[in-house]
């Protein structure tokens, strides 16, 4: 809707200045034919009010074009940037919504067999929600906020289970630097979607968060069946590189790693 009203005021204003530039040109030639001399100096013989008039609008016009221009990059860098947040709070929209889905019929099932244990994952999944939905908009949040929710959604899933998995997190926060919120989540997810949840026995994921002065270091390692490697790099990856191209650039490391049947996923951000 935009471009084509821009491309109209582009056409406008250079018309204008085409124009504009043209007069200097046109009075000159008017001054050979009619003068019949070999060379005329711009605005020779023109009463001094005329010539600083003419001089004052050229002067204008120049201020004018040049605010124009200023202007002009100024929507398109806002655009941009529009279109960033704007495909960013489409990306995030992503992130949990299956997993939410799927707990929901979990609880479903709990509430005439385990009331309690139904409860316990109700207020877990309402804490999960309340900050993906009012953290998960803001720019930048605490790492330790983030650590919190990933704790959360361990608890949740040790909940869910019926078989014993061996899943632990361990953090050093040095300093508590603000990231992108919800980014580790997708990498953790990834450890249960493909891992842990296709493994019969001996399931188990290890996490590791540090923050230190200038880096957010985040790592999980866990095991998984080979078979379902294909299906590791899936949207939720896609949607976290894409994050973290546009939030990031240059300023992160991603690493997905296998050998054997243990997958390691390493996330650095350089803060």
């Amino acid at each position: 809707m935009n471009l084509p009203i821009s491309r109209r005021k582009l056409r406008v204003f250079g018309v204008v200045a085409i124009g504009t530039a043209l007069i200097p040109i046109l009075i000159t030639m008017f001054e050979l034919i009619t003068t019949e001399r070999q060379s005329v100096v711009f605005l020779e013989g023109y009463p001094t009010p005329v010539s600083i008039l003419i001089l004052a609008y050229y002067l204008v016009l120049i201020i004018a074009g040049i605010a124009w221009f200023i202007y002009q990059m100024i929507s398109f860098f806002r655009l941009k940037t529009e279109k960033k947040k704007t495909e960013l709070l489409h990306l995030k929209s992503q992130v949990n919504p299956h997993f939410f889905f799927n707990t929901l019929n979990n609880i479903y099932g709990l509430i005439e067999t385990d009331t309690e244990k139904a409860k316990k994952l109700i207020l877990t999944l309402s804490d999960m929600m309340r900050y993906s939905i009012y953290e998960g908009e803001k720019d930048t949040v605490l790492i330790s906020a983030e650590i919190t929710y990933l704790q959360k959604y361990i608890e949740l899933h040790k909940m869910r289970y019926h078989k014993a998995i061996n899943v632990t997190l361990d953090a050093e926060i040095v300093v508590d630097h603000e990231v992108m919120p919800l980014l580790f989540i997708i990498l953790l997810e990834n450890a249960f979607k493909h891992g842990i949840e296709n493994m019969r026995n001996g399931a188990y994921a290890t996490i590791h968060v540090e923050s230190n002065q200038d880096q957010v270091i985040f790592t999980v390692v866990n095991n998984f069946d080979p078979s379902t490697l294909n299906e590791v790099d899936g949207i939720g990856l896609k949607n976290l590189k894409r994050r973290l191209e546009i939030v990031y650039p240059d300023r992160h490391t991603l690493s997905l790693t296998h050998s054997g049947d243990v997958y390691r996923a390493s996330l650095i951000l350089q803060v």
